[in-house]
C-alpha cells in the first residue's frame, strides 16, 4: 500500500509545482467551490495511476490543484463510496495520497438527510462528531506504521478551533448554521423508517453514506478535519408520503452550496500554512 501511495503521489508531484497544504473533498452537488480556485492543474481520476473512478451522478471525478484564499489546495470534485463496490482502503486512498502530497488540513462536504427535527432542508450543519455505522473500518488489517499508530485516538475527529471559527464566519455573514452529529452508513439504500428512528435514538442529527471513513483515515495520519453537511431533505419516518430521490438531493445541495463555499473560503483564509 505504501508503494502504491508513493507511486500515485509521485505522478501527481510530477504534474504540479505547488505543494498543497489543504485537501478538499466535495460531495454530491457541492462541486461549485472549484470555481473559486485559481487553477494550476485539473486531472481526471482515470488519468491518475491507481486512483479509483467515481461512478455516482453529481460527482464529476476531477482532481484540481490550485490556490484558494492564498493557500495551495488540492480538491476532489467527487468522492468514492463504499456502496460503489470499493473497499474501504480504496475509498480512502485519495486521503492517503493527499497526505503524501503534504496536506495538513482536510475540508469535507456532503449531502445528508436531516434527522434532527429542528433542521430544515437547505440548512448547513457543521459536523462536530460522527458515528460509524459502516460494516468495515478503513484501518482494519495490517497497520501502516509509517502513517499512524495502531489505535488512533478519536476524541476530537473534527477540529474544535476550526468549528468555532466557522460559526463566527457564519454569524458575520448572516448564514444560518446548525451543529451536530453525522452518522455514516453503507447505503446505497436510503434508510427505512425504523432505521431513521434508530439513528435519532443513538444521537445522530444527520445521516449519509460518506465522510466517516475519510475522517478516520485523516485522523490516523494526524490531519485536522472540518466538515459540513448540507441538509438536503428531512427524514420523517412517520410520513411515508415524503420519499426522497437522488435528483432532489442534488437540487437542494446546489442551492445551499454557495453558503457552504463562502464558509470554506473564509475559513481556509485563516489557516497559517501556505
Amino acid at each position: 500500500m505504501i508503494e502504491k501511495i508513493k507511486k500515485t503521489s509521485g505522478y501527481l508531484q510530477s504534474q504540479v509545482k505547488a505543494k498543497p497544504a489543504v485537501g478538499i473533498i466535495l460531495g454530491s452537488g457541492l462541486g461549485g467551490l472549484v470555481n473559486s480556485i485559481s487553477v494550476e492543474k485539473i486531472l481526471d481520476y482515470n488519468e491518475i495511476p491507481a486512483f479509483p473512478v467515481s461512478t455516482v451522478e453529481g460527482h464529476k471525478g476531477k482532481l484540481i490543484f490550485g490556490n484558494l484564499e492564498g493557500k495551495n489546495v488540492v480538491a476532489m470534485q467527487g468522492r468514492f463510496h463504499y456502496y460503489e463496490g470499493y473497499s474501504m482502503q480504496e475509498v480512502t486512498f485519495p486521503v492517503r495520497v493527499m497526505k503524501m502530497l503534504g496536506i495538513k488540513h482536510l475540508f469535507l462536504s456532503n449531502a445528508a438527510g436531516g434527522l434532527n427535527k429542528a433542521f430544515e432542508a437547505g440548512d448547513l450543519m457543521i459536523i462536530r462528531d460522527h458515528i460509524n455505522q459502516f460494516p468495515d473500518n478503513p484501518l482494519r488489517g495490517k497497520n501502516l506504521e509509517a502513517l499512524g499508530s495502531r489505535f488512533p485516538e478519536m476524541s476530537e475527529p473534527y477540529d474544535k478551533t476550526l468549528i468555532a471559527k466557522a460559526k463566527k464566519i457564519a454569524k458575520e455573514n448572516k448564514i444560518k448554521v446548525q451543529t451536530g452529529v453525522y452518522v455514516g452508513s453503507s447505503g446505497p439504500t436510503l434508510e427505512t423508517p425504523a432505521e431513521y428512528r434508530h439513528f435519532r435514538i443513538i444521537g445522530a442529527d444527520a445521516t449519509g453514506m460518506s465522510t466517516v471513513p475519510e475522517v478516520i483515515t485523516a485522523r490516523h495520519m494526524n490531519i485536522t478535519c472540518f466538515g459540513i453537511s448540507v441538509i438536503t431533505n428531512l427524514a420523517e419516518p412517520e410520513d411515508n408520503d415524503l420519499p426522497t430521490t437522488h435528483d432532489e438531493v442534488q437540487k437542494v445541495a446546489e442551492t445551499a452550496e454557495p453558503k457552504m463555499t463562502l464558509i470554506f473560503r473564509k475559513l481556509i483564509a485563516t489557516l497559517d500554512e501556505q
